[in-house]
C-alpha cells in the first residue's frame, strides 16, 4: 500500500502540471463484482436463477446518469458458480472447500473486484469473514442469507435478508410483550428439522442452550421428530402450548398428521418469511386457524414464484441480490461522482459505504442498521373464523416494538391468545411418588456426599507406601471360609491357602503373590502400582498396596467373602439353577463385568490381559467384582482357554483380547458348564491348539441356539461378536455395557412391577445418571488443569514448572556459556511525553507482539520486558551448544529488519530506532519470588550485554568479542564490520562489532544513521513528533482530549512570541537524517 500511496501521488504532482491522467483503483478498471453461489437446481439463490436477475439489475443501472464529467462507467459482474455435485452431502453443507478454492484463484489473479455479492450458505460465508480462521476478504460482501447468529457482527458483511438475530429478538420481545389480545409468555417448544437454510439456522438461534431468546425465558424444549412433536401435541401434560415451527402451511398440515381440527388451546408460530401467499391469496385453510404466521411487510413489487422449474421467474433471494446491485450501484455512482483527483482509492472498499443507508429496489424499501443487518417490519398474520388472512401485529426491528393492527381480531381463542403453559393438576397417587422419590432421593445424595467426603480425605491421606508386614495381622479359623453351604474337603486340607488371607486396616484382604519380582520396583513398576492404588470402582477390588515377606512379595487386595466367579457358578447347592441363578441374575453377572471392564479400559491401566472367571470374585452383596488387573510390568498375562487366539499366536494383551475374554466367561455364565465346554472336544490342551490353528471352521464354545427363547438370542448374538475371530469386528465394552442395560431394563418392562420393584428401578437409574455426571465433572477438572498447565508454560520455562509441580521448588543452575540480547527505544521518554498513556501501551504492545512473533522461529527465551527494554537470552534453560550465538544474532536482524517497516498507529510517518547489544558468556539463572515468580538471570554477562545495548547506534546491532568468536567457530556465515575500541562500564575498553547480515541471506535492514545524525536525534524528535501530530486529520474534539505531557507543559508555558512561530514555519527543512527513511509527505512513510 505505501508503494501505490507513493506512485498515486507522484501521478497526482504530474497532474498539476497537465502530463499525467488520473487512474482509478485497479478493480474500477476490471470486474467491480464477482457473484459466487451455488450451482444447482435446488436452491432458490442458485446461479441457474439469481443471474438473469443480476444482470438485469445491472442493465437497469445502466440507465441510470451518471459522471456529471460525461465518462459513462457501467458496472461489471462475474460469475462463479460453486459445484457440489461431487460431494456426498450436496448444497451449503459442502460449499466451504468450493468458496476457499474460488476466493484463492480469485485473490491469485488479481480478479477480487471492488465488492463480492453472495454466498448464501452460511458454512462458506463463515470462511471469509471470521478475523481468525476465515480469508480476510477485506472487501464488502453483500449476502441474501448468511443467516447463522455466527456470521453476526461481522466487519465486512452486509446481509439484506433478515438474519437470524432479528428473528431471535422478535420472539423474545414478542414473548414479553403483554395486553388484552395477547399474555406475557415465559416458555415455548421448538420443532427443528432441517428443511431449508433459513429455517435451520432460525430455529437454531432459538434452541441452543447459549441462544438469547433460550436464557431469556423460563422452559425451552426442542423437538427433531414429528412423531415426538405429534405425542407432544396430544399429550394432556405437555411442556408449552406454544410451539414454534419455520417452513409452510403444507408443514403445519404433515405435523397434525393430515387432520384439518385444530386445537384451541394451542398456538402454532410459523416461521414463513419469504412466501407472499398471505397478500396475494387471502383464502387460508383449516389446518391454519391455530396458527400464526410471522412473515415479510406486503412491500414486494413482484410475484414469488415457489416453483424451482426452468422458468421460475422471481423470488425473494434473486430480488436480493437484484436489489444488492442497485445498492452497489448507487455507492459507486456517489464515488464517480467526486473528482477523479480526490479518489481514495481505499474509498471504493469503505465497508461504511454499507452501513446505515437505505434504498429502494424492487422488494421495497432497504434499511441496513450499524452491523449492515437489513431491518424489516415484520408481520403477524392470523386467520379469523371465516378462513381468512389478516394482520394482526406488526414488529418493528429498529425499535423492538410491537403495534395492535386489528384490536377486535376473530380467531379460534375467542378474544385472546391462550396461556404458554396447560394447567395441570397432580393427583394425590402422584404426589406421594413425587414426595417418596424426593426424599430417597434427598437422603441418598446427603449419604453420597458424606461418602464422598470422606473417601476424598482417606485419599489425600493415602500416599503411595509398602504395608509394613507388622499391619497384616492373621484371620482367626472361623473367618477363613467362604460364603458356601457346600462342604469342601479339598479346599479344608489346603493349609497353603491360610497365609493367603489376611487383616489390613480393619478390612480382610487377600494376599496376591507378585511372582517374577522382588522388592525393588523399576520406575515403570512403580507408576503402574501407584495408578493401580487410585483405582476405586463399584466393580473393581480395591488394591491397597504392596507387602513382602520372607517366602515372596504380595499385593494386598480386597477380599470377596464368596470366592471367584467359578467357584459360584461350580456350586449348584448354594445357588440353584431356577430359583437364585435365574436369567435375570445371569444377566446382570455379565452386566457388573461390562461396567467393571469397561471403567478399566478407561482409565490408565487400560487394559486387563488375564481376565478369566476365576479373576472375577463376588462379594456378599452378590455384586461382581474384577480383580487381578495391572500388574502387568510384574506378572506374566499366561495362555490359556480364555485367552485370544491372536494372542495365543503371538504372546500380548490387548483391549480386544479381554472382550473375547469375556465372551468365555459369559458362556460359562449362560451354561453353569466347563470353561469353553464343547461336546466335540474335551481335552484342554487339545482345544487351545484348534483356537490357536483353525482348520476349516473356527473353534469355540457350544451355545443351546436351537432350546434358547426369544429373549436369549439377544445374549447369544452378543457372545458370538465379542469372540469374533477378526478383532475388529469385536465390539467394546462400552457397547456392551449399553447393549446388557437395554436387555437388563427390557426384562423390568416385560414383567409385573410392583410398586417397590418401580422405585428400586428408578434408583438405579439415578445412579447410573449420577456415574455419567462424576465423568463429566472429571473430564472438566482434566480441561481445566490442562488450561492451568499451559499457563504456567507460558510464564516460566518447561523445565522450572514441572520442577514447581514435583517438588515445590527449583534449583539455580549455572550455565557455561549463553548469549544475552537487549534492545530499547531511542527517544523512548520523548515519545512518551507526546502520547496518551493508552497510546504508549498500545505502542509498547504492538512492537513487542511483532518481537515475539519472530521469537517462535528461533531457540531463543523472552527473559522480560521493562518499559521499552526487552531481553532474550539463547543457551538457557536448554543448553543448545554454540547454536545460542547463531540463533540470537538472526533472531536480531529480523528484529532489526521488522523495524524498519513499523510505523506507530498513533504517530505515522514517524521512524521508530532501536538499539540492539549482544554479548556471550557464563550466566546463572533461576526462580526467584513466590507472588508471582519471575524466571531471572544473574552474572558478568547481562550487565555487559545491557552496557553493549546502551553504547551502541540506533539501528545497529552492537555484538561483542566473544559473541563474534562464538560465531566463527560456527559453520554460519555473518557479515560484520569493526567498530573499534569502546568503552563499557565495569569492563573498561573492549573491541566491538557491528552485525550488518548472515551471507546469502536478504534480510532487507534499514540503512542506519550516521553518527552526526545519531547526536541531532534528541533535540528533533520533539519537532518531528509536533509536525507528525499537525498532519494527523483529527477532529479538535480528539485533539482536545489528548492530554499527553507535552500539550500540558505548553499551557502551563504560555504562548509563543510571534517570532518564536515565524522561525519554526520558515524551518522546512528535515533533518538530515530523516532523509534516510521519509519522503516530503509523512504520511507516504515506507
Amino acid at each position: 500500500m505505501a508503494y501505490r500511496g507513493l506512485s498515486l501521488w507522484v501521478c497526482w504532482l504530474v497532474l498539476i502540471v497537465g502530463r499525467c491522467e488520473a487512474t482509478y483503483p485497479p478493480c474500477l478498471e476490471g470486474i467491480m463484482m464477482n457473484v459466487v453461489l451455488l450451482d444447482d437446481d435446488i436452491s432458490p439463490w442458485s446461479m441457474k436463477f439469481v443471474r438473469g436477475a443480476v444482470e438485469r439489475a445491472i442493465q437497469h443501472d445502466a440507465e441510470l446518469t451518471c459522471c456529471p464529467n460525461g465518462v459513462k462507467r457501467n458496472l461489471t459482474a462475474n460469475f462463479r458458480g460453486l459445484d457440489t455435485s461431487l460431494y456426498s452431502n450436496k448444497g451449503c453443507r459442502s460449499s466451504t472447500c468450493e468458496v476457499v478454492e474460488t476466493v484463492k484463484n480469485l485473490t491469485r489473479t488479481g480478479e477480487v473486484g471492488c465488492a463480492l455479492l453472495g454466498p448464501t450458505c452460511t458454512y462458506a460465508t463463515f470462511q471469509m469473514v471470521d478475523l481468525e480462521v476465515g480469508l480476510e476478504l477485506k472487501i464488502p460482501i453483500i449476502s441474501a442469507g448468511s443467516f447463522a447468529l455466527s456470521c453476526d457482527y461481522k466487519e465486512y458483511l452486509t446481509r439484506i435478508l433478515p438474519p437470524a438475530r432479528k428473528i431471535s429478538t422478535f420472539f423474545t420481545k414478542f414473548w414479553d410483550f403483554n395486553n388484552d389480545i395477547k399474555p406475557k409468555w415465559s416458555t415455548a417448544t421448538l420443532y427443528k428439522k432441517q428443511n431449508t437454510e433459513d429455517c435451520f439456522w432460525y430455529i437454531n438461534a432459538l434452541g441452543t442452550a447459549s441462544a438469547y431468546f433460550s436464557l431469556h425465558i423460563k422452559k425451552t424444549n426442542v423437538i427433531s421428530k414429528a412423531e415426538d412433536l405429534r405425542k407432544e401435541l396430544s399429550s394432556k401434560n405437555r411442556t408449552s402450548n406454544l410451539f414454534i415451527v419455520c417452513g409452510t402451511p403444507e408443514d403445519i398440515v404433515d405435523l397434525k398428521n393430515g387432520t384439518i381440527e385444530a386445537d384451541p388451546s394451542v398456538v402454532f408460530i410459523l416461521i414463513n418469511l419469504y412466501n407472499d401467499k398471505y397478500y396475494t391469496n387471502k383464502s387460508s385453510i383449516p389446518a391454519m386457524k391455530n396458527v400464526l404466521v410471522l412473515t415479510m411487510p406486503n412491500t414486494r413489487n413482484y410475484t414469488v414464484d415457489t416453483d424451482l422449474g426452468n422458468n421460475v421467474m422471481m423470488n425473494d433471494y434473486m430480488a436480493a441480490y437484484h436489489d444488492a446491485v442497485l445498492m452497489f450501484g448507487q455507492v459507486m455512482r456517489k464515488l464517480w461522482n467526486k473528482p477523479e483527483s480526490e479518489l481514495n482509492p481505499m474509498e471504493v472498499v469503505n465497508i461504511n459505504h454499507f452501513r446505515n443507508v437505505s434504498f429502494d429496489g424492487i422488494a421495497g424499501h432497504y434499511k441496513l442498521d450499524d452491523y449492515g443487518d437489513r431491518d424489516v417490519n415484520f408481520s403477524v398474520i392470523y386467520t379469523t373464523t371465516d378462513h381468512k388472512y389478516e394482520t394482526l401485529f406488526i414488529f418493528n426491528t429498529v425499535y423492538n416494538y410491537t403495534k395492535v393492527v386489528n384490536n377486535n381480531p376473530s380467531f379460534i381463542w375467542g378474544r385472546s391468545l391462550p396461556d404458554d403453559a396447560p394447567s395441570q393438576r397432580l393427583k394425590a397417587h402422584d404426589i406421594i411418588v413425587i414426595v417418596l422419590a424426593v426424599t430417597v432421593v434427598g437422603v441418598a445424595t446427603i449419604a453420597l456426599i458424606f461418602y464422598r467426603r470422606n473417601k476424598r480425605e482417606r485419599r489425600l491421606r493415602k500416599r503411595w507406601s509398602h504395608i509394613h508386614s507388622d499391619l497384616i495381622t492373621p484371620l482367626e479359623y472361623n473367618e477363613r471360609s467362604l460364603v458356601s453351604l457346600k462342604i469342601d474337603e479339598d479346599h479344608r486340607k489346603n493349609t497353603s491357602y491360610n497365609i493367603r488371607q489376611g487383616r489390613y486396616d480393619k478390612k480382610i484382604v487377600i494376599l496376591k503373590e507378585l511372582k517374577h519380582s522382588d522388592w525393588n520396583f523399576n520406575e515403570s513398576q512403580r507408576i503402574e502400582l501407584n495408578s493401580l492404588l487410585h483405582i476405586d470402582y463399584y466393580n473393581l477390588t480395591k488394591f491397597y498396596g504392596t507387602v513382602k515377606y520372607d517366602h515372596g512379595v504380595f499385593g494386598v487386595f480386597e477380599y470377596c467373602e464368596r470366592g471367584s466367579l467359578r467357584y459360584v457358578l461350580n456350586d449348584k447347592i448354594s445357588y440353584p439353577e431356577e430359583t437364585f441363578m435365574d436369567w435375570e441374575f445371569k444377566i446382570s453377572v455379565m452386566y457388573d463385568i461390562a461396567k467393571g471392564m469397561s471403567y478399566l479400559h478407561s482409565s490408565d491401566i487400560q487394559v486387563h490381559g488375564r481376565l478369566k472367571s476365576t479373576n472375577c470374585v463376588v462379594d456378599n452383596r452378590m455384586v461382581v467384582k474384577i480383580t487381578d488387573f495391572g500388574c502387568n510390568t510384574i506378572l506374566d498375562p499366561g495362555r490359556d482357554l480364555w485367552t485370544a487366539p491372536e494372542h495365543l499366536r503371538r504372546q500380548g494383551i490387548s483391549q480386544k483380547g479381554d472382550v473375547y475374554s469375556f465372551a468365555i466367561i459369559a458362556q460359562e455364565i449362560v451354561l453353569r458348564r466347563s470353561t469353553f465346554y464343547t461336546q466335540a472336544c474335551s481335552d484342554r490342551a487339545e482345544k487351545m491348539a484348534r483356537v490357536q490353528y483353525p482348520s476349516e471352521t473356527y473353534c469355540r464354545p457350544d451355545l443351546n441356539v436351537e432350546t434358547a427363547g426369544e429373549k436369549d438370542l439377544e445374549v447369544y448374538m452378543l457372545m458370538k461378536m465379542c469372540w469374533d475371530e477378526d478383532p475388529e469386528r469385536r465390539p467394546d465394552f462400552k457397547k456392551i455395557e449399553s447393549s446388557l442395560g437395554k436387555i437388563f431394563s427390557n426384562l423390568h418392562n416385560q414383567a409385573n412391577e410392583s410398586y417397590m420393584d418401580n422405585l428400586i428401578r428408578r434408583l438405579q437409574m439415578y445412579s447410573r445418571n449420577l456415574e455419567h455426571l462424576v465423568e463429566e465433572r472429571t473430564a472438566l477438572y482434566k480441561a481445566e488443569r490442562d488450561r492451568a498447565d499451559c499457563l504456567n508454560f507460558m510464564l516460566l520455562p518447561g523445565p522450572a514448572v514441572r520442577s514447581l509441580k514435583e517438588t515445590g521448588i527449583v534449583e539455580p543452575e549455572l550455565f557455561e556459556e549463553v548469549t544475552v540480547y537487549f534492545s530499547d527505544i531511542v527517544g523512548f521518554t520523548t515519545l512518551c511525553q507526546y502520547s496518551t498513556p493508552m497510546e504508549v501501551v498500545d505502542m509498547l504492545n504492538d512492537i513487542y507482539k511483532g518481537f515475539d512473533s519472530i521469537l517462535d522461529h528461533h531457540d531463543v527465551y523472552k527473559v522480560e520486558t521493562i518499559g521499552d527494554a526487552y531481553m532474550v537470552a539463547s543457551g538457557l534453560p536448554r543448553r543448545n551448544g554454540n547454536r545460542h550465538a547463531v540463533d540470537i544474532s538472526r533472531m536480531a536482524l529480523d528484529i532489526l529488519a521488522f523495524m524498519g517497516t513499523f510505523q506507530l498507529r498513533h504517530l505515522p510517518g514517524l521512524p521508530v530506532w532501536i538499539r540492539i547489544g549482544m554479548h556471550s558468556g557464563p550466566c546463572a539463572a533461576g526462580v526467584v519470588g513466590i507472588k508471582m515468580p519471575r524466571y531471572c538471570l544473574f552474572g558478568d554477562t547481562v550487565n555487559t550485554a545491557s552496557s553493549m545495548e546502551s553504547t551502541g547506534h540506533p539501528l545497529r546491532i552492537h555484538v561483542s568479542q566473544p559473541t563474534i568468536s562464538i560465531l566463527q567457530r560456527t559453520e554460519c556465515k555473518f557479515e560484520y564490520e569493526k567498530r573499534g575500541e569502546t568503552f563499557l562500564k565495569g569492563k573498561g575498553t573492549e573491541l566491538t562489532y557491528w552485525l550488518t547480515g548472515e551471507t546469502g541471506e536478504d534480510y532487507n535492514l534499514p540503512t542506519p544513521p550516521t553518527a552526526e545524525n545519531c547526536q541531532r536525534l534528541q533535540q528533533d524528535l520533539a519537532k518531528m513528533i509536533q509536525e507528525c501530530l499537525d498532519n494527523r486529520s483529527l477532529g479538535s474534539e480528539v485533539m482536545e482530549k489528548r492530554n499527553t505531557l507535552s500539550m500540558r507543559q505548553r499551557r502551563d508555558g504560555g504562548e509563543q512570541t510571534g517570532e518564536e512561530e515565524e522561525e519554526e514555519e520558515d524551518d522546512d527543512d528535515q533533518p538530515a537524517y530523516l532523509h534516510l527513511a521519509t519522503v516530503d509527505n509523512f504520511t507516504t512513510f515506507l
